[in-house]
């Protein structure tokens, strides 16, 4: 069995626009996590001390699973849709579970 994966990203968005970043990503990205059964765990947050950011905590099966999603038409029309509300790329962290709470 593949070693899970998973990823800490940090989004710094435009002035302003935490709440267009938040709707293009329910637009994509919800449905497509929710229907990907690589994904282990997933939670899209707000930085509560910092309202030009945006973190996510993607777990994965593997890191090959990680790098499939990235190729999705799903995560392609988010990047192009996102992109131009945001600073630049993500902060990502690579994360190597250890221990887990619910994520089966």
């Amino acid at each position: 069995m593949p070693e899970p994966v998973a990823l800490f990203l940090r989004h710094t968005v435009r002035a302003g626009q935490r709440a267009a970043v938040q709707a293009v990503w329910h637009r994509h990205m919800a449905p497509a996590v929710a229907t990907n059964p690589e994904h282990r765990a997933y939670a899209y947050c707000e930085d509560a001390d910092d309202p030009e950011a945006v973190c996510a905590f993607q777990a994965y099966d593997s890191p090959e699973a990680a790098s499939a999603f990235l190729r999705t038409e799903a995560y392609a029309a988010y990047l192009r849709e996102v992109e131009p509300l945001l600073e630049g790329p993500p902060a990502v962290t690579r994360l190597a579970p250890v221990w887990t709470k619910g994520l089966g």
